[in-house]
């Protein structure tokens, strides 16, 4: 291309505890910035009425509680929600509605976007349920759940909840929640979205308590989480492991909490943005706080207590915060309640940016009859030193066998391989793995470019002839490892172009996990096998690096909680173009979502994009949408542009709620979503039929 979330009854478990904690990222180093490392569950295709014996229920579908929600106390053990009752998958709210307030218990997969009618509807959820979204594919939007007086062993996973926000910020008017619990005790909260809601996010309510809230995303609201408003000191509970991203107060506020234990979470105030924290954890009355190795950036009055309250702060990391930080009494000792390990506070952010929220292995197997097994995958080992059976990755491309029925992975050992890489359209089901620590361990990489000659003199390569891994072939993954194009352009100033592609993909459900793509300009080329034909991407937890419509192409691409970093041209200069679709009219073309782009590049010199009508074809629709994205001072204020005579304001150019210095606000050159529009902008519009999962 050209340049273009009471006293003294507890018993200690004496049984090992099964906690439901996320996947670790395979063998990945640790992000500066990314991702939610979860992938995306698959879309169950059951209807409400079809139901599984909890005999052959999934793992997830009969995981327990860690923290206070595990305690035995009040004549519940644990909590462990639905587990003993059947497995429905809902894609409506009557169906929703239906299940969660029966009197037995249920699991109840959440299989759709579900909007609530009213607006503010919460569901009195009762007793013994487990609601899990399946994969990514569970919304709740313009409402939540209630859980009232003595409901108990409750689990509310993998859900993203969201917009009943009415426009009013403190809203007075409106108790729109996302989870409200009133007298209720041993519930678990984990895994989930919550944001944009009308008043809080979390209440925890009149007694309520053995509660645990571990792994969530709470952003966008002014009160994140509400814990206590009650005289009586009885409430336990467990908060770790949780993302709390511009929210301005109850960052919780935790009231006459009997044990309030707070760890490993990462609360953020980002500079630049409307949003500005008042406070962050706050305890109140006679609460008892254990804080521990837990992050604050950018917060205001970051750990705050009343005369009478106690906080006891351990190994906590301040960066950029101002205002009050307190502590004092004496709280208690976790561990004679439940077991627990910490994180380091240094690994927090990453750990939590690639961690917490919806994931993809949780909430997607959810069928009418025990799924059977998947045949064993076949591993092909490579390594430069001779110690595998290959010593090139095509090598391994090459032993797998045509038309492969089953996956084959090709396990790569740490080193740089220079080799050019092309995995045919014959071959699908091929997983590339790096085997070392970091995805900087294992290294592909070659320097060919459009223009440079083959080597059998039949011609010079084009764009896509130039990458150093093609991928042809369906189903495709690759993990924890690094593509590259390293051609030197300053060496090379007699072709006429310098597009030098990294990584092109031709083929659908194309799965890149833990990955760093590198390059200059055209680093990634996102394309289809034929014009007419479908081409799935999705990206997470990874980089791409580049300077000129580094992004680019005709494919339906999700980058997703990964890593955009913009670099400086071959002289030296800032300039540049991050994405470049040339996406078919009634397809869905380049998403960006939960992101961060940056870069060591001047300010305003980088545009989000510009429309690409390959070959001069007018009946293109070019498509890039950034969404709920961080976006440095590099952005240009206006960030789209023209391209070969097409004007980008005829084509599907768009943001939704980004952040940063680089963010800006809606105009006539800076489109943005409405609320409604962007509900048709979710990752599980792009992706559609198809869950990525690591396999």
């Amino acid at each position: 291309m050209s340049e273009i979330r009471s006293t003294v009854r507890h018993r200690r478990r004496r049984t090992a505890l099964t906690v439901g904690i996320p996947l670790a990222l395979t063998a990945a180093g640790t992000m500066a910035y990314g991702a939610d490392a979860g992938v995306f569950g698959e879309a169950a295709q059951s209807t409400a009425a079809a139901a599984t014996a909890a005999s052959a229920a999934p793992a997830w579908a009969t995981a327990t509680a860690d923290g206070f929600a595990s305690v035995n106390a009040l004549g519940q053990n644990g909590t462990y929600g639905g587990r003993d009752g059947k497995t429905v998958t809902v894609k409506t709210l009557a169906d929703l509605e239906k299940y969660a307030t029966a009197a037995e218990p249920y699991v109840i997969v959440v299989a759709a976007t579900i909007t609530m009618d009213p607006v503010g509807k919460e569901i009195k959820v009762q007793s013994d349920k487990t609601i899990v979204g399946s994969g990514t594919s569970g919304q709740i939007v313009g409402g939540g759940f209630f859980l009232g007086s003595g409901v108990h062993n409750v689990i509310i996973r993998n859900l993203t909840i969201r917009d009943a926000y009415q426009g009013i910020w403190n809203d007075k008017d409106h108790d729109f929640d996302a989870i409200q619990m009133d007298g209720a005790h041993h519930v678990w909260i984990d895994h989930n979205d919550l944001r944009n809601m009308a008043d809080g996010l979390i209440d925890v309510r009149k007694d309520s308590t053995y509660v645990t809230v571990s792994w969530n995303k709470l952003s966008n609201d002014n009160k994140a989480f509400g814990i206590g408003w009650t005289d009586n000191v009885v409430t336990d509970i467990t908060i770790h492991h949780n993302w709390i991203r511009e929210t301005e107060q109850r960052n919780p506020s935790t009231d006459n909490a009997a044990h309030a234990h707070l760890y490993n979470n990462f609360l953020e105030d980002v500079a630049g943005t409307t949003i500005k924290s008042s406070y962050g954890n706050y305890s109140r009355g006679a609460t008892k706080m254990l804080l521990e190795n837990s992050y604050f950036q950018g917060m205001n009055n970051p750990v705050i207590k009343d005369s009478t309250a106690t906080i006891v702060q351990k190994g906590n990391t301040f960066v950029s915060t101002t205002g009050r930080n307190e502590s004092g009494g004496t709280a208690f000792d976790a561990k004679t309640y439940y077991p627990y390990t910490l994180d380091k506070t240094a690994d927090v952010p990453a750990l939590l940016k690639s961690g917490a929220g919806p994931r993809g292995s949780i909430g997607t197997t959810a069928t009418t009859k025990a799924a059977p097994a998947a045949p064993a995958a076949t591993t092909l080992t490579v390594a430069k030193d001779g110690s595998g059976k290959y010593t090139t990755v095509q090598a391994a491309v090459n032993a797998v066998p045509a038309n492969n029925a089953s996956r084959v992975v090709i396990s790569v050992k740490p080193g740089t391989y220079r080799e050019l890489v092309k995995v045919p359209a014959n071959k699908p089901h091929v997983t590339i793995q790096g085997t070392g620590a970091s995805r900087k361990d294992t290294v592909i990489v070659y320097n060919n470019a459009s223009g440079t000659p083959k080597p059998d003199g039949s011609g010079t390569y084009g764009t896509g002839g130039s990458a150093s891994v093609a991928v042809e072939a369906d189903d495709f993954q690759a993990r924890n490892l690094t593509i590259s194009n390293d051609f030197d352009e300053a060496k090379n100033q007699n072709l006429s172009g310098h597009q030098a592609v990294a990584l092109r993909t031709a083929a659908d459900k194309v799965f890149l996990d833990g990955v760093i793509v590198s390059g200059d300009q055209d680093t990634l080329l996102v394309d289809t096998a034929a014009k007419d034909r479908l081409g799935r991407v999705y990206m997470t937890n990874s980089y791409v690096i580049g300077n000129v419509d580094f992004i680019f192409g005709r494919a339906t691409t999700v980058i997703d909680k990964s890593v955009i970093t913009l670099k400086k041209r071959w002289d030296g200069t800032s300039a540049g173009y991050v994405t470049a679709p040339s996406t078919a009219a009634n397809r869905k073309g380049i998403l960006i979502a939960n992101s961060t782009v940056n870069g060591d590049v001047s300010d305003r010199t980088f545009y989000l994009g510009r429309p690409w009508h390959a070959g001069g074809d007018a009946s293109l629709d070019p498509q890039t949408t950034v969404r709920d994205t961080t976006l440095s001072a590099a952005i240009r204020t206006t960030p789209w542009t023209d391209m070969s005579g097409f004007s980008w304001k005829d084509d599907r150019f768009a943001e939704y709620r980004n952040s940063g210095p680089g963010a800006g606000a809606a105009s006539s050159n800076r489109p943005q979503l409405t609320d409604a529009q962007a509900t048709g902008q979710e990752i599980a519009d792009w992706l559609g039929d198809w869950t990525p999962t690591a396999s």
